[in-house]
């Protein structure tokens, strides 16, 4: 595979991409403590990490906490395909709940399933840390600016 890339755009890695977090995002999310765990092109998995603070009634961690992390999971996602100057927005976000997540972490899976000139489509897979398990799904619009 020979990719041409402008001379401006730094190759990617994992620590660009775990960089990025601090780099592009509100305080409240960098307090998410989000990880990068693995990533490819146009695909990033990330670790959201089970605290309390994310926990409501009973430990299950909460749907806000989830939805942030894969829209952010998402952007990781799409800076891996088109490098860290493309600037983005996130347009639409529809998320299922499908099981509760409780005391665990969860890990994140943003993917391109499609990058136009001016919008771009994901989705996102969230699983169970220690057993796997889908516990939330979410696609998503991103427009680029």
């Amino acid at each position: 595979m020979n990719h041409h890339r402008s001379p401006d755009i730094v190759p990617m890695d994992a620590d660009r991409l775990q960089q990025l977090l601090s780099d592009w995002f509100a305080p409240w999310v960098q307090e998410l403590g989000l990880r990068v765990e693995s990533f490819g092109d146009g695909e990033a998995t990330v670790r959201l990490p089970f605290t309390e603070r994310l926990a409501r009634i009973g430990g299950m961690v909460c749907g806000q906490a989830l939805m942030a992390a894969a829209d952010t999971a998402m952007v990781l996602a799409i800076v891996s395909r088109l490098g860290d100057r493309q600037p983005m927005t996130t347009v639409q976000q529809s998320t299922s709940f499908l099981k509760p997540l409780a005391g665990q972490d969860a890990l994140v899976t943003a993917r391109i399933v499609r990058a136009g000139k001016s919008l771009v489509f994901g989705e996102i897979d969230i699983v169970a840390g220690s057993d796997g398990k889908s516990v939330c799904r979410a696609s998503t619009t991103y427009a680029l600016l």
